[in-house]
C-alpha cells in the first residue's frame, strides 16, 4: 500500500492570472484544478490515504473527501514538504505530486509505480522524452534536458521512501534555492558533471551516481512514456491545453 502527499500551496504562478490565491483551485471546466489529480489517486486501490498541503481554509470542502487530510501550508514548498512527511513513518513509502497536474492520469501514475517500485529505490523519479511530449500534445512548450540517452522533460510526481526523504530534504532546499544559478550548482554537483551536462554528454546512470554521492540514497530515473504525469499547468497555453484535453475526455 502507498500514501499520496499532493503540494497544493498557496503560490500561484506569474504567468497564470487564475491562479492567484490557490493554483489547485484553479477551475478546469468546471472543476477545480486539484479534483482530477484527487480522481486519478482514487482510482487506484493501493493509495490507502491522501494528505494535502495548502491553504486549509480555501481547501476546507477537500476535508470532506474519505481518506483526505489537509495540512496548513507554510512559507515554501521544501517547508511544505517537511509538513507532509511528518504525517508518515520513515518506513512507508510516499507518493509525492504537485497540485498542477490535471490531465495525469491513474493508468499513467500506475505506469510510473510499477516501474518504480521495481527498481528499489529511495527516491524515483519520471522522465519522459520530447518525442513522446509532442507526439501527445503537438506546439505544448516544456523545458527540455539534454542527456546522452536523450532529449526529457521532467514528471511532477516522485515515490520516495519517508525517511530517506526525511534526512535529505534540507539538501534538497539548498538545490532549490540555486536552481536558477548555475555556478552555485556546479558548487555542489562538482564541476566536471555540469560541464558534462552542458555538453550533452552526461548520462542518466552518472547523474544517480552523484545523487548518491550527495544525498547517500539510492535515486533512480524512470523513463515514462505519459507525458501527462509532466504536464503542469503554468501558464494560460497550458490551462487552454488542459481545458481543451479534459474537456474532450468528458465527450468520450
Amino acid at each position: 500500500m502507498l500514501k499520496a502527499l499532493i503540494l497544493a500551496g498557496s503560490g500561484g504562478s506569474e504567468k497564470l492570472k487564475e491562479s492567484e490565491g490557490a493554483k489547485a483551485l484553479v477551475k478546469i471546466n468546471g472543476r477545480e484544478m486539484i479534483l482530477y489529480i484527487l480522481d486519478a489517486l482514487k482510482k487506484l486501490d493501493y493509495i490507502e490515504k491522501i494528505v494535502i498541503v495548502g491553504p486549509q481554509e480555501k481547501l476546507g470542502s477537500l476535508k470532506t473527501v474519505k481518506d483526505v487530510v489537509v495540512v496548513e501550508e507554510s512559507d515554501s514548498i521544501v517547508e511544505n514538504i517537511e509538513l507532509g512527511l511528518e504525517l508518515f513513518t520513515d518506513d512507508e513509502e510516499i507518493l509525492i505530486l504537485t497540485c498542477d497536474i490535471p490531465m495525469v492520469t491513474a493508468e499513467a501514475i500506475d505506469d510510473f509505480v510499477k516501474k518504480a517500485k521495481d527498481l528499489d529505490a529511495d527516491f524515483c523519479y519520471p522522465i519522459i522524452r520530447r518525442e513522446d511530449t509532442e507526439r501527445k500534445y503537438p506546439g505544448v512548450k516544456r523545458t527540455y534536458v539534454r542527456v546522452r540517452e536523450g532529449t526529457f522533460t521532467g514528471g511532477n510526481v516522485v515515490l520516495v521512501r519517508a525517511g530517506s526523504a526525511k534526512r535529505c530534504i534540507k539538501r534538497v532546499g539548498e538545490f532549490f534555492a540555486y536552481r536558477k544559478n548555475p555556478w552555485k550548482l556546479a558548487g555542489i554537483l562538482g564541476f566536471s558533471i555540469v560541464l558534462k551536462f552542458m555538453l550533452g554528454q552526461l548520462t542518466i546512470p552518472e547523474i544517480e551516481e552523484r545523487v548518491h554521492e550527495i544525498f547517500g540514497i539510492k535515486a533512480r530515473a524512470v523513463i515514462s512514456s505519459f507525458p501527462e504525469i509532466g504536464s503542469d499547468v503554468d501558464k494560460e497555453s497550458d490551462l487552454e491545453l488542459a481545458r481543451k484535453v479534459l474537456g474532450r475526455e468528458v465527450f468520450q
